[in-house]
């Protein structure tokens, strides 16, 4: 093997003409937010605990409510809550490993998923499927708030879809600065609407608890069922990508020292699968306050969290409150979730865009689109077949996920198959792995045909243990198959300064681009193939002749 000169830090004064711009670069960073790029540690000023309050802050939406609602009036109250902890052990294990590269490396759910068994352009396809998860759950909020609305200020729903749409779009063009100011403002008068009822509530009526824990569902018996279970764990499961919105805020985390490696473990464990913690707590709610309110305004309407949290503060608080109050919770709610759903799916947008076209429009051409998808579906009227999209979703989040924490888990520090130090560049990667492209299309869909029954109805509700389980074993397998050779395609980028500092966070050495002609921090960038320069990742992805990308190790 021939050993490839090593590029040092250009020197000025013989600086290489400057070539050909791509089409497209980001002009303002601090407004796109470095897409389809690391975070550099000039940007992340933020405190462990401001990041992390600033990612819960994206888990306020209603649709947890719902959700439990559904699975409990359905199966009841037993086979709700272990479905619920079921779904909630899963997405915990599975959002551990991601969190920490996120937070370790400052690169978003995409940039992980390239190293971690995909592939440069095989992530597309987890990219699409990410952002559809963005624009369902703002459909679904969206949905919500409208109900809030109508019921508030007798708006129609039409103009209640639009309006939630709408609303968040100030809020989004800021990113990360303006959007870690809302959470943090807004997430105590959050908290003290939401937990206040039910503490009210028990406290007052103990005999709600006993009603709730005792509750038989629709098509339950009053125990345990197995099927019944897996079938409400699934619509539960569907949430195991919002892991990728929670990445989105905790790639901004400051490196971790010494000094801080307390509160930066403790943040990264909160705001990264913790989040479910929380999720699963607000799905129990749900099934308590649907029950609760279940002979007074029927099955149908008992779902939506307008109406649960009416008949919570009705109970504890003058009638002409009631309607504000409530309002008001959703309202806060929807903003605080779907200024991340637009935020992140724009981000999910521009990265599959951009790989694939090697234009890059910018980041607020694609929060309008998303938001676009988003209110369609709403004036669809999504609402009302929710966990049945749900349901289907699920296979292919949990197929994704469970692939990408697997290849990380095992591939990576069991099999070391994998590399440990995540790459993300153009030419660094080969276009496609088979490891995580196989392993996640065999596992989604053989689930998703269990789901529609093309299996059998006994299988069926095992649709989620199957995505899960088919992922997490084919994941290693194949990497032992191909013997890992499909992860780098090259071991070097042809810059002679170490990627990580001496407390192993991503070194702030900078380098001009000599494309764009901007300054990024050493993990952005790779030596340039036709220049003694080097070229960031932006310019490498925007490469339309391949003219910058560094060839292949040679054999």
């Amino acid at each position: 093997m021939s050993v490839e000169p090593q590029l040092t830090a250009p020197d000025s004064s013989h600086r290489p003409p400057p070539a050909e711009a791509p089409a497209g670069t980001a002009t303002d960073e601090t407004l796109e937010d470095y897409t389809l790029r690391f975070a550099p540690r000039s940007y992340r000023r933020w405190t462990p605990m401001v990041v992390a309050t600033t990612a819960l802050g994206g888990i306020a939406y209603m649709a947890d409510f719902s959700i439990g609602a559904g699975i409990g009036l359905t199966h009841g109250t037993g086979n709700a809550l272990a479905a619920i902890l079921l779904a909630a052990v899963v997405i915990f294990v599975t959002g551990f490993p991601l969190a920490y590269y996120a937070a370790r490396y400052n690169i978003d759910l995409d940039l992980i998923t390239r190293g971690s068994g995909f592939g440069y352009y095989g992530s597309v396809l987890t990219s699409v499927i990410f952002a559809s998860f963005t624009f369902i759950f703002f459909a679904l909020e969206g949905s919500i708030m409208a109900q809030g609305l109508k019921l508030g200020f007798g708006l129609p729903l039409w103009l209640g879809y639009v309006l939630s749409t709408c609303m968040v779009i100030p809020l989004v063009i800021y990113g990360m600065k303006a959007l870690s100011k809302l959470q943090v403002w807004t997430t105590p008068i959050w908290l003290l609407l939401m937990v206040g009822p039910l503490l009210y509530l028990v406290a007052t009526d103990p005999g709600t608890v006993h009603t709730f824990l005792t509750y038989k569902g629709s098509q339950g018996d009053g125990g345990i069922n197995a099927a019944s279970v897996l079938l409400g764990a699934g619509v539960c499961l569907s949430l195991i990508a919002q892991i990728g919105e929670q990445v989105d805020y905790l790639r901004f985390m400051p490196p971790r020292t010494a000094q801080n490696r307390r509160a930066w473990w403790t943040a990264v464990v909160m705001a990264g699968p913790g989040w479910v913690v929380l999720g699963a707590l607000k799905q129990a709610i749900g099934v308590f306050l649907a029950v609760y309110i279940l002979a007074e305004v029927g099955a149908a309407s008992a779902t939506e969290p307008i109406q649960q949290f009416t008949g919570a503060f009705t109970a504890m608080m003058p009638s002409w409150l009631v309607i504000p109050l409530a309002v008001v919770l959703v309202v806060i709610s929807q903003i605080k979730i779907n200024v991340t759903n637009a935020y992140s799916g724009s981000l999910a947008w521009t990265n599959s865009f951009t790989r694939v076209t090697k234009r890059y429009p910018g980041r607020m051409v694609f929060v309008l689109a998303n938001l676009a998808f988003a209110l369609t579906l709403m004036e669809a009227d999504m609402f009302s077949f929710l966990n049945s999209i749900l349901g289907f979703y699920s296979n292919c989040a949990i197929a994704w996920i469970v692939t990408v924490a697997t290849d990380i888990i095992v591939n990576k520090y069991l099999l070391k198959l994998s590399p440990q130090a995540p790459e993300f560049r153009r030419g660094m990667l080969y276009a496609v792995n088979p490891v995580g492209v196989v392993a996640f299309t065999a596992a989604s869909g053989l689930s998703i045909a269990m789901y529609f029954h093309a299996l059998g109805d006994t299988l069926q509700p095992y649709s989620p243990v199957a995505a899960a389980l088919i992922a997490f074993v084919l994941t290693p397998l194949m990497a032992v198959l191909t013997k890992g050779r499909f992860y780098l395609r090259r071991t070097t980028d042809g810059i002679d300064a170490p990627l990580l500092d001496p407390d192993g966070n991503p070194s702030a050495a900078l380098y001009e681009c000599h494309v764009c002609r901007q300054e990024f921090e050493r993990p952005d960038l790779a030596a340039c193939h036709r220049h003694a320069a080097v070229v960031c990742s932006l310019c490498l992805s925007t490469d339309r002749t391949g003219a910058h990308v560094l060839p292949a190790a040679p054999a």
